[in-house]
């Protein structure tokens, strides 16, 4: 193993960002098995505080409806926009920008205005009314969020595909008459593949608080779904009578937006060690 391969497994927080983020994954999945059914109502246990019922770790709410199950399932929520997103974004910013760069260069600046354009817009305010006018649902949230995030994909492969582009087998391909697409799709993307899963990382976050924070005002997705923004956004409202509302879906919007950027950092660090300073 390299030095540079190296690096990102042996940081502390590197490890300990991943640590969490698996965590939370399988939180999603094995939660709602440990609180049970998050849409039962049980007028017999209401406002329950943590760890005052064995069968409740994390209480329950004004309804009774157990807290830990339905924090699993606003991870379930939030973690499939947020990676959905990074999907949507990071594919369609990947070829957007490997065009651009491989093309004309009336061609890369006319693509490269249609960004500036998107940039220029208020993302949150076109967010809100697109899911709006989209309806409020999972897949709403992630084409309206995917639209303001592949321009930074865009801007970032297109940089590095301007570099490849001074390579000699890129220069030797082109003198062999190769056509572009095959050019793109088996040399220049994947050795754009550090700057992809970077972006990916920078996404994934970006779009869970951007979620979150529609879904606090009450722009999320509709009952009976409830993402981490959902809970939040309940528990605001029940503040004075029961701080656990708001405390853990709170606690786990912060600590995922943290360990996710982190693990960017660390990919950032690994792909471009030139970032590091020295």
């Amino acid at each position: 193993m390299t030095a540079k391969s190296a690096r990102f497994p042996l940081s502390p927080s590197a490890r300990l960002a991943f640590g969490f983020t698996v965590f939370v994954a399988l939180f999603a999945f094995i939660g709602p098995y440990w609180g049970g059914d998050p849409t039962q109502i049980r007028p017999d246990s209401p406002l329950l505080g943590p760890f005052q019922s064995p069968l409740h770790w994390f209480g329950t709410d004004d309804l009774g409806r157990d807290l830990l199950s339905r924090l699993a399932i606003g991870a379930q929520i939030s973690l499939f926009i947020g990676l959905a997103t990074a999907v949507v974004s990071v594919c369609l910013g990947t070829f957007y920008g490997a065009v651009a760069a491989i093309g004309e260069s009336w061609l890369d600046a006319w693509m490269m205005r249609f960004t500036d354009i998107l940039y220029s817009l208020p993302a949150l305010m076109i967010v809100i009314l697109l899911s709006v006018f989209l309806g409020r649902n999972v897949w709403s949230l992630v084409l309206a969020l995917s639209l303001f995030s592949w321009p930074d994909t865009a801007r970032l492969v297109r940089g590095q595909v301007l570099r490849l582009r001074q390579e000699e087998y890129v220069e030797a391909f082109h003198s062999l008459g190769g056509h572009w697409t095959r050019l793109l799709f088996r040399h220049i993307i994947p050795n754009t593949l550090g700057i992809i899963i970077l972006s990916a990382t920078i996404t994934v976050p970006r779009a869970i608080l951007t979620e979150s924070t529609l879904s606090f005002i009450g722009l999320g997705v509709e009952p009976p779904l409830s993402s981490w923004g959902t809970l939040a956004s309940e528990g605001w409202q029940l503040l004075r009578v029961a701080p656990h509302l708001l405390l853990f879906p709170a606690l786990f919007i912060a600590l995922t937006m943290i360990s996710l950027n982190l693990l960017g950092d660390a990919l950032r660090i690994h792909f471009d060690p030139k970032s590091t300073g020295h």
